[in-house]
Parts: C-alpha cells; sequence; structure tokens
C-alpha cells in the first residue's frame, strides 16, 4: 500500500462511500505476507514512500515470482528486482502472471528488472550520475534507472573520467545544477574527489571493481573516496549503484517534503 492509496481510502470516508469500518479492515491487513521462504513488507511503501525491492542475487527465480506477485497483489504499482541475470529473467518471465510479465521490463546493461513505468519527475532539479569509464556503466545505469523509479530526472554523463579531464569539464553546467550527483569511477577513484570540488550538491561516490590487480577488485577506490577531500562526499559500498541513486532521488526530493510540511 502507497501513500496515496491511503489518501484514497480517506477520501472515500469523508465522501461517505465507504464506511469507517471497511476502511479500518483495510487498514488493518497484516503489512507483510509470510511466504515461506520470505516475507514481503507490503506497507513499505505507505512508510517510505517506494515498495520494498527484490535483491535478486541468491533467490531463485520462483522465489522473486513469488515475493513480485505478492507486492503487486497487494497493489504496487512500481516494483525494482536488482542482481537479476539475463537467464534468471528468462525463467522469471515464464513463471510470472502474463498480467505482471507485460509490465515487467529487463535492463541488461545493469542486470535490474522493473515492474511498472517510472513516474513523473518531481524533484527539485535533477540526479547526475557521472561514471568515469564504459567500463563503470553497469553500475551508472544501476543507479540512474534506480533514480527514475523514485521519480527523478536523470541527466547520464558517461566516460567522463579525470584521465581526459576535459571531458569532465565541458559538463560544468550539469554539475552546477544539479541536486545531487552519484559519482561512478574504478580504477583509482579519483574521480568523486575531483566533482566534490566543482559541485555545490552532495555527491555520492559509488567505486566500482573495474581494475587491474592492485585495484583489489574495487577496494582500492573505496579507500580513495572515503579519504576524498572535498567536502560533501559520502560513499556507498563497491558496486552499490542502487544505494547510490536510492540516495540521491531521496536528496532530490528533501526540499519538497520540507515544503509539504
Amino acid at each position: 500500500m502507497e501513500r496515496r492509496d491511503v489518501h484514497t481510502l480517506l477520501d472515500e470516508v469523508a465522501k461517505g462511500t465507504l464506511s469507517v469500518d471497511e476502511a479500518a479492515a483495510r487498514l488493518a491487513n497484516q503489512p507483510f505476507v509470510d511466504l515461506g521462504y520470505a516475507k514481503p513488507d507490503l506497507h513499505r511503501g505507505l512508510r517510505q514512500g517506494t515498495s520494498e525491492v527484490i535483491y535478486g542475487a541468491g533467490k531463485t527465480a520462483d522465489q522473486i515470482a513469488g515475493i513480485l506477485a505478492a507486492l503487486v497483489g497487494a497493489g504496487e504499482t512500481r516494483v525494482m528486482v536488482s542482481r537479476l541475470s539475463a537467464e534468471k529473467e528468462h525463467e522469471l518471465r515464464r513463471l510470472l502472471d502474463p498480467k505482471i510479465a507485460a509490465g515487467f521490463t529487463y535492463h541488461a546493461s545493469c542486470s535490474m528488472g522493473v515492474y511498472g513505468a517510472p513516474p513523473e519527475a518531481d524533484g527539485n532539479a535533477y540526479v547526475l550520475v557521472i561514471c568515469a569509464g564504459t567500463s563503470d556503466l553497469y553500475a551508472a545505469e544501476e543507479a540512474a534507472i534506480t533514480a527514475e523509479m523514485l521519480g527523478s530526472r536523470v541527466v547520464r554523463v558517461y566516460d567522463a573520467g579525470v584521465a581526459g579531464l576535459h571531458r569532465l569539464l565541458a559538463h560544468l553546467d550539469d554539475i552546477a545544477g544539479a541536486s545531487a550527483i552519484v559519482a561512478v569511477a574504478g580504477m583509482e577513484g579519483a574521480l568523486a574527489s575531483v566533482v566534490g570540488g566543482l559541485a555545490a550538491c552532495p555527491v555520492i561516490a559509488c567505486p566500482t571493481s573495474v581494475g587491474y590487480g592492485a585495484s583489489l577488485e574495487g577496494v582500492a577506490a573505496l579507500l580513495a573516496m572515503l579519504n576524498s577531500c572535498a567536502s560533501g562526499v559520502s560513499v556507498v559500498n563497491i558496486d552499490n549503484g542502487f544505494g547510490a541513486g536510492y540516495q540521491a532521488a531521496l536528496i532530490d526530493h528533501a526540499r519538497c517534503a520540507h515544503e509539504g510540511d
């Protein structure tokens, strides 16, 4: 159940088209459903404004299908499935109810599946996603799609690493106008510090596992970003484009939420 569903429910009570007892019965529904292997949170949209996100790695296609069906059956109109391999997506689509399958889109570039369309963007400005190299696109696209599904307009700047600084400096206007920036980089992870020194908004640094031996599968970039001298830079885990995009979308909507109080 999402917040707008509660507003609709209360509006029906106010209009007299729904009794108080009927409304209370709907709200008293169990906030989760026990599937045995999982307990999908049916009220997360009510508490946080967006439904539970399904982490696909480690789950079978059967389990993902069951969780997705439970969330959609409870009224969720948008559900993200992260870390979903192409092979598992193929099996998942076969298992889904045809109506759910028709609304399910797979983004192979970042191994993410989404049910439903992104909402109309209603943030303060936009989320800027910058990635250092083409090899980092998988994490950058995970961040971008996540932010879009949470109602942010996203501007993408790809292959703009510090090895060719002119490529990044060509986007100073994009950096200046953003509500939040996601800086995605592997190798030495320097992009976050450079962007942090140019931006007036929060920068979420996302290290990737891209790099040669001493990059230690992203640990070098992670440590460099954690030790950034640029103010306003925070860091998510290695390859966690989802976490970076989610945080950026929250920042993009922060002032809107405050003004609504």
